[in-house]
């Protein structure tokens, strides 16, 4: 299939093939069309899966047939970063008849916001925060044809889902609604489906799964011996070209990126203490590879994207198991293939028991000598797994215990 086959005007298409997208990816090809009939829609779909532009193009579209002097189309996002990706994203495909946007965040000059509302903009992509300063002081949406509420499962994970609800009693009932999240909950679901008129449901991948192309690994290490293994395999392997680390918190971030740049690595960090503008040189900085190295929180993870991310590590084992599939999804995009790797130390053998239901996968396991990994899982406990060796280390992959 090819985008002139999902009823996009010519001019849609022809901006799809100078922008390099020759085919439409599954969630792309299965939304489209149905948002261009007017149907309200519930997707799931995998971070990475092209999402963005599956309701972007057809928004685009539909609002080109005519004019407004009032917002026709909300985007309500988790984060900054997510929200000034998808403005990006709008610039990139609008047309020359596309109506203005504008991007509504906090950090951001709210007068400013303002200005570019009433000088007529149409499109409004904000976070659920900022855009509620913005309804407080009369923020009109009685025009309001198109809602999007991205990464809803994320706005439900940071608390945002207060807000949200806040939101949609403020918005005319008449609408188009689409929602998409990585992950479905039943009650993300149930909650939907209320605010939305005989929505379709729309899951591309199985709920809870990770991308495809990236492939997971867990190094057992001693708790006293993390920062240890992290800087052994950024400077003894060859192929870590662009390295993103996650941590648990702001303050671990810090630490680890001021250990790092110690070290004479490239490296920047993005967490919810640096300002807007620190984010998105660091982001910036990441994307053109000056940084080879970026290390961050799950509050900014869903805002990075970056097709080429070679390798996820995860320092800090990520505190629920829907989180482990959002920060790993930033391997493994646009076909590329991606690595995971997972350091676990014997307290986080629960979790990662967790991770492994949820995404019904294995890890596979690389002792490293030296690191205090081999005092985790014996080979006694591992015997009948598969083992080889890899570049010195003993790569095995195992089952999760029983009742775990």
């Amino acid at each position: 299939m090819n985008f002139s086959e999902l009823n996009l005007d010519q001019e849609l298409v022809n901006r799809c093939k100078a922008l390099g997208y020759t085919k439409p990816t599954p969630v792309q090809s299965k939304v489209i069309p149905l948002i261009l009939q007017g149907t309200d829609i519930i997707a799931c779909a995998e971070t990475g899966s092209g999402k963005t532009a599956a309701f972007l193009l057809p928004l685009i579209q539909k609002l080109g047939k005519r004019t407004s002097r009032g917002v026709r189309a909300l985007v309500i996002s988790p984060t900054r970063e997510l929200v000034q990706q998808t403005f990006n994203a709008y610039h990139d495909l609008r047309l020359k008849n596309s109506p203005q946007c504008v991007s509504i965040i906090g950090g951001a000059n709210i007068r400013q916001q303002r200005t570019a509302l009433r000088s007529g903009a149409e499109v409004v992509i904000a976070t659920p925060g900022r855009l509620i300063d913005h309804i407080e002081q009369g923020m009109d949406f009685s025009q309001l044809e198109f809602l999007v509420l991205d990464e809803a499962d994320r706005m439900l994970d940071m608390g945002f889902w207060p807000s949200v609800k806040m939101i949609l009693a403020k918005l005319p009932a008449r609408r188009q609604t689409l929602l998409f999240s990585a992950t479905m909950s039943s009650w993300i679901e149930s909650t939907a489906r209320a605010a939305m008129s005989q929505p379709r449901l729309i899951e591309v991948t199985q709920r809870g799964l990770p991308p495809t192309t990236v492939e997971q690994f867990a190094y057992p290490v001693a708790a006293e011996s993390k920062t240890a293994l992290l800087l052994n395999l950024l400077e003894r392997e060859r192929d870590f070209d662009r390295v993103l680390v996650f941590t648990r918190t702001r303050r671990g971030a810090e630490r680890l990126s001021h250990i790092l740049k110690a070290r004479d690595h490239s490296v920047n960090r993005i967490h919810a203490d640096r300002s807007q503008p620190q984010r998105e040189a660091a982001l910036w900085d990441f994307k053109r590879g000056h940084t080879r190295v970026m290390v961050a929180t799950d509050i900014a993870a869903r805002g990075i994207d970056v097709d080429a991310v070679s390798h996820v590590i995860n320092y800090d084992v990520p505190m629920a198991p829907e989180d482990y599939v959002h920060r790993i999804g930033r391997s493994g995009r646009a076909g590329k293939k991606g690595r995971a790797i997972t350091l676990v130390t014997p307290a986080d053998e629960l979790s990662i028991g967790g991770i492994e239901r949820l995404t019904r996968q294995t890890m596979k396991r690389v002792l490293v000598p030296g690191f205090g990994g081999a005092t985790i899982t014996s080979p006694q406990k591992l015997s009948g797994n598969s083992v080889r060796q890899s570049g010195g280390s003993m790569v095995r992959s195992f089952r999760p215990r029983r009742g775990r």
